[in-house]
Parts: C-alpha cells; sequence; structure tokens
C-alpha cells in the first residue's frame, strides 16, 4: 500500500524501537497494524461504491470502449488476433441443421477433397521420382560391374606373374651359386696335382744317387 520495502521497514523498526522504547513498541505495532486495517477496508468500500456508481450510470461501458480502443491503436496486431479468434468461435457455434451451417459442413468437405488430392499427387510425385532413381542407379551398376571384375582378374594375373618370376629366379641364382663354387673347387685341385709331381722327382732322384756311389764302389773293387 505505502509502498515500502522490508529495508525501509527495517529503518522505520530501529527508529521506533529508540524512540518509543521496548515496553511500548508492542503496543505501537498492534495499533498501526489495526490503523492499517481500517484504511484497506475503507479503500475496498469506496472502490465498490465506485463501481456501483459507474455501472449505474453506464460510465464502465464507455470505460470499456475506450480501453479496446485505446488498445487497438496500441497494439493492432493483438486487436486483429482478438477479431479472428472472435470469429473463428462464432463459426464454430453455427448450427449444423441450418443453411449456413449445411454450406460451412459443405465447404469443409470441399477442402478436405482438395487436401486429399494434393497429397496423393504429391505421393505419387515421389513414387515416380524414386523408381526412376532406382533405374539410374541400376544402370550405373550395370556399366561398372564389367570393369570391377575386369580390374580384380588383371590384378589377380599380375600378382601370379610377379609370384613366378622370383621363384624363376630363385633356382637360376642356386645354379649360378653352385657353379661358382664347383669352379672354384676345381682352381685348387688343379694347382695341387703339379705340387705332387716335384715329390716324386725327388724320390726318385734319391735312389739314383743312391746307385751311382754302389757302382763306384764296384769298379774300386775290381
Amino acid at each position: 500500500m505505502f509502498d515500502l520495502g522490508w529495508s525501509e521497514l527495517l529503518v522505520i523498526g530501529v527508529v521506533a524501537l529508540i524512540v518509543v522504547g521496548p515496553k511500548d513498541l508492542p503496543v505501537l505495532f498492534r495499533r498501526v497494524g489495526q490503523f492499517v486495517g481500517k484504511a484497506k477496508g475503507m479503500a475496498r468500500e469506496f472502490s465498490q461504491a465506485m463501481n456501483d456508481a459507474a455501472d449505474d450510470t453506464g460510465v464502465r461501458e464507455v470505460s470499456s470502449s475506450l480501453n479496446k480502443s485505446l488498445k487497438a491503436a496500441t497494439n493492432p496486431l493483438g486487436s486483429a488476433m482478438d477479431s479472428v479468434k472472435s470469429a473463428a468461435s462464432s463459426l464454430t457455434k453455427i448450427d449444423p441443421d441450418s443453411e449456413t451451417g449445411k454450406l460451412a459442413a459443405e465447404r469443409a468437405e470441399d477442402v478436405n477433397k482438395i487436401q486429399a488430392g494434393t497429397a496423393r499427387a504429391a505421393a505419387e510425385r515421389k513414387q515416380r521420382e524414386a523408381t526412376e532413381a532406382l533405374a539410374k542407379a541400376d544402370e550405373a551398376e550395370a556399366k561398372l560391374t564389367p570393369a570391377a571384375t575386369a580390374a580384380p582378374s588383371t590384378a589377380r594375373v599380375t600378382e601370379t606373374t610377379a609370384a613366378a618370376t622370383p621363384k624363376a629366379a630363385k633356382p637360376a641364382a642356386k645354379k649360378t651359386a653352385t657353379a661358382a663354387k664347383a669352379s672354384v673347387a676345381k682352381k685348387p685341385a688343379a694347382k695341387k696335382a703339379p705340387a705332387k709331381k716335384p715329390a716324386a722327382t725327388t724320390t726318385a732322384a734319391k735312389p739314383a744317387a743312391k746307385k751311382a756311389p754302389a757302382k763306384t764302389a764296384a769298379k774300386k773293387s775290381t
């Protein structure tokens, strides 16, 4: 009523406690509460009396129309929505047995038929587009399948040739290695064979040398 916050009330209470004292403070609060209650009752009675007087004189209707005009001027969109809502409510309250009710039912049926036809046409169009897209996809797959089958076959051929060439190269390398080893082994054997001939000559020379002194001894004895 007096538009006072908690801070203002706290200040007022502290000042009252200092001025009045702790003994008379509860009595003061009680009297203030009674005065506020009486003032609220008087204000309620005054507002009710003013409303009754306005109803008797027709001022309320004028004020309501004035409020509506002010609302329409300040918020045209809201007033338009209110008029649309009132029109819709009036349409829903139409008697179905009357001529207007029958006409409204026929119009609603026509609207439903139009909506159903448009929905069916849209569904058929989507189905036709889906079938065309599926046919195009099948054609593209049919074009791609020969190339896809040829590519794996060529890859397999290259893999088999690549696998066969190392196998053929390995035996050739083994043969060359064995041939090189055999040639190396033959060369020392050839070198060792002439070494045995001097040994034979030396052994043959030794008996000859021994036989020569024997002959000289025989000559001396004669």
